[in-house]
Order: C-alpha cells, then structure tokens, then sequence
C-alpha cells in the first residue's frame, strides 16, 4: 500500500523573456512551473506541475499548500477506490472552491495535485500514463469522470459506450503509433516577438527537419500578421498545414475581418480568436470564417467550458490543456465530450511540460476514445524540454512514443534548484543585478 506522506512544492522560473521565446499577442514573461512533489513511503515519488507566468507561479504555490491538506495522508488505494470524491475534495473545498469555482488559480493548483497522484499510480503500476489510461477497464474510467454539470452532454452510459467500443482495434493502433510515431506540428517558428529573419530562418529549418504542421502567432497590426504569414508560406510551401493563434486578442467583428485578409494564405485553424469565455462570440466567428476552423480550449477553465463550446458548434478543433483544468479527472470527460460531438482533440502544448503532459493525453484518445487521427495532431514546442527526466521526443515532425513509468512531469533536480524562485542561483545572481521579476 503506497501512502502519500508530504507535499513539496517549488516555485520554479525560467527566463524565456530574455529571447522572446513564448511571445504572443498578450503574454510575455518567464515560463514557470508551480512543481508538486508526493513522498511516499515507497522509493517512488509523484510528480506534477501547473504551467503558469513568471510572478503568477507565487500564488499557484500558495494555492498548492492550501490544498495539500487533502493529499497529504492518503492511500493511492483509497483515492482511487472514490476518485471523484477525492477530486470533489479538491475542486470544492468547502472554503477555497468560493475563489473559482472550479477555475483559475484554486482550480490549476488542483490540476497539478491531481496530475501528481495519477503520475504517482501510474509509476507504481510500471506503466506509462498513457499505457494506463488505454488499459484501464470501462467501468474505472467512467468511475473517475465526475458528470455533475455535464450530463445534458454526455451521460456515464454514453461514455461506456464510447470507450468499450474503443478496445476494437486498440492493439492495432498501438502498433501503428509505435512504428510511424503521433502527428505533431511546430509552434516555434512564429512567436510574435521574433523578427522577421528569424521567422524566415526558423520556418525554413522546420520544413527541412519534416514539419509538415506549423503554426504563428497574430494579433499584432494586420499588416504585419499579413507580412509575417506571407514569409512562412513562402517557406513552408502550400501543401504544410498553417494554423494561427490570435490569444484572444480582438473582438468578434474584428476577428471575423482580419481572418478575411488572412485567409488568402489557407490557415487551417484560427486559435483563440476572442475571450476565452465568449461561447456565442466562438460559434459567430466560427459560422462566418468557415471552412476555417475555430479552435480553443488552453484557458477553458473547465468542462463545462467545454461542454458549452461543442453544444454551440463553436468550435471545429478542441484543445485540451493539461493543467488549466483540474487534472487527468476533468481531462477525461472532456476527451470523451469531444468524440460525442466528433469534433478533434489537439491539445495545447509548448510552455514548461505541457508537450511532456499532452502526448499521454493524446494518445490515450486515440487508442481508446476516436479510434482516428483524421485532423488530430499535438502541438510542439522546441524549449525547456531538457529539464525533465523524460523529455518528449519528436523525429520527422512526430512524437515518438514515451516508455517510461509515469506522467513525464518529473524535473531533474538540479534544474528544480537552479531555477528555483527566488534563491536557486540562476535568480538569485539575476534578482542581485537588477534584472526585474
């Protein structure tokens, strides 16, 4: 039996605002990570973060310790004997839940607790999360799904049906992933702050490496979105699939008319095109940008977000997040919400683990939920991947399939010390020349 008997957290900080690497149309900081840590009485450790920004990451902390409490003490046996009381336990604290509810800091310091337990489980079973989740009878997974709020969308009875009949053909595809690898598109070519000879050099390196999927940041003055699109189709050629990413920055009629002067260079989606919130202003945007895609999800702060979305016809991709919403519990009723609706998942990526984190979540829809890769693909993103144990691995513009017991959420420890906010040595050395945090 595997008893949690602490919870660590870390403020952990990277300067990615040094290079621009990150930079959109709204944000523009240090990508950080508030880091959970489950000891056990065991050798294995549970790993799980919350991706957030720079100076944010101090109240994702303290939201973490807030939590803790619930986590601290437990069996895996018990947790998941009741996983959605367990996860009630978090996501509606009778206290901290007034401070949502079920969204923004209280609901992503819940994501990174929950993500911890099911990185822990997932190491003392010996498999990779990925692996778990497809194995897992369908009565366990319907069990951890919590429907409250989303029965008028699915019901447990229609996501049995759903995930009994993805065994059909489970192995199979299995095969397939392990010899071609998971379709991946490239987010690193276009951040907003780039020049444009670096957008030039960059697309052409990714088309040269095998992306056949690259995506830019809009949002900026149109001219210089139109400009910007122009040098990657150039570069990448006509047959690449180009999506862009707007971070909600205009309104609805706006986004309706810069995507008319964008279309001429044939995106595939357009992400985040207004407020995150904006259900009816989606499903506008959407009915008059057609066929380009709507996409969204990596700020939705919940699945009834979500729910919302599909029910509007809002949407034409749907991204997932891995740590926006409360953990792998919430993340399954999503993933199998999006099949009802048949609407794809391309889960958002890039930021610090969320590439790590996504590709298990991705898998686990296609093995066991779509049973298809028809418009499916998991965002990349080249940063910060070299601090974790078991960094993501992508060959000829694919993700190769990760093997290693767990979620991949495991940093290496020295770079949790190095990076630690505000005395591991990289800040500390910045916080005493002035460098602004």
């Amino acid at each position: 039996m595997t008893t949690i008997l602490a919870v660590e957290v870390h403020d952990v900080r990277f300067p990615t605002s040094d290079s621009a690497d990150g930079s959109d149309a709204i944000n523009r900081g240090d990508y950080s990570a508030t880091y959970v840590e489950l000891r056990t009485d065991t050798p294995h450790v549970g790993a799980g973060f919350t991706f957030t920004n720079g100076r944010g990451n101090e109240i994702t902390v303290a939201a973490v310790k807030a939590l803790s409490r619930h986590v601290a003490g437990k069996t895996l046996a018990e947790i998941f004997a009741e996983p959605v009381t367990f996860w009630r336990s978090l996501s509606a604290d009778a206290q901290l839940r007034w401070l949502g509810p079920e969204k923004g800091v209280i609901h992503m310091a819940t994501g990174a607790l929950v993500n911890a337990v099911w990185d822990l489980r997932a190491k003392v079973e010996g498999k990779p999360l990925w692996r778990l989740l497809a194995e897992m009878p369908t009565e366990e997974l319907v069990a951890s799904i919590d429907f409250h709020h989303i029965t008028d969308a699915i019901t447990p009875d229609e996501a049995a049906a759903i995930l009994d009949k993805g065994r059909t053909g489970l192995d199979e595809r299995l095969a397939e992933i392990a010899r071609d690898g998971f379709p991946s598109y490239t987010t690193s070519v276009g951040w907003l702050g780039y020049p444009d000879e670096k957008v030039r050099a960059l697309s052409r390196a990714a088309f040269e490496e095998g992306w056949r999927a690259v995506k830019m940041k809009v949002g900026g003055p149109i001219e210089d979105d139109v400009r910007r699109a122009r040098i990657i189709r150039e570069e990448v050629g006509s047959e690449t699939r180009l999506m862009m990413d707007a971070n909600q920055v205009w309104d609805v009629d706006e986004a309706i008319a810069n995507m008319a002067r964008l279309a001429e260079f044939d995106p595939y989606w357009i992400e985040e095109p207004t407020h995150a919130d904006d259900i009816l202003g989606h499903a506008r945007i959407q009915r008059a940008v057609a066929p380009i895609r709507v996409a969204t999800g990596e700020v939705a702060a919940n699945r009834v977000i979500f729910k919302q979305l599909l029910q509007a016809e809002a949407i034409g991709v749907m991204q997932i997040d891995a740590c926006r919403v409360g953990g792998v519990n919430e993340v399954l009723s999503e993933i199998v919400m999006a099949a009802k609706f048949g609407v794809p998942i391309c889960p958002h990526a890039g930021g610090v683990g969320l590439c790590e984190y996504v590709q298990h979540l991705a898998l686990f829809d296609y093995l066991r939920v779509s049973a298809s890769l028809d418009g499916r693909m998991v965002e990349y993103v080249d940063h910060l991947h070299e601090h974790f144990i078991d960094p993501v691995r992508t060959v000829s513009g694919k993700y190769v399939l990760p093997e290693q017991p767990g979620y991949s959420a495991e940093m290496k420890p020295e770079s949790v010390a190095d990076y630690s906010f505000p005395d591991g040595p990289i800040w500390s050395a910045r916080l005493a020349d002035g460098v602004d945090a």
